[in-house]
């Protein structure tokens, strides 16, 4: 008698795995069963990592906002708050991008929005 390898449904739920493997190091990638824990761990952090993703550039996008706006004499708080008061309705990726690619631009958004530039 003869072991049951359980066949067709068993092999494509293998392979499935393993191609999600591919191009991990070493037996990760060939051999089911560490292909398995790795795989669903690599899941789990690239769900987690996705809304990390959106945190971490917010923050960088503040971050350069604020440097921006000290250089045209205010502070982050202050320009947000006067870009609402001002009804000016830039996010803070389009104000980020505005900062590096234009930074004369940048300081025309602080100017419309009331507060002075030194």
């Amino acid at each position: 008698m003869s072991r049951v390898t359980r066949g067709f449904k068993a092999r494509r739920r293998r392979n499935k795995v393993l191609k999600l493997a591919k191009g991990f190091r070493g037996g990760k990638s060939r051999l089911f069963r560490t292909a398995t824990e790795a795989v669903d761990r690599a899941l789990c952090y690239s769900y987690r990592d996705r809304r990390t993703k959106k945190r971490d550039f917010r923050r960088l996008w503040i971050i350069r906002i604020s440097a921006a706006a000290k250089t045209n004499g205010t502070n982050y708080s202050r320009l947000i708050s006067g870009l609402k008061n001002s009804e000016i309705e830039l996010d803070r990726k389009v104000l980020s991008n505005l900062a590096i690619v234009d930074p004369n631009a940048f300081s025309q958004v602080v100017k419309a929005t009331g507060l002075q530039s030194a």
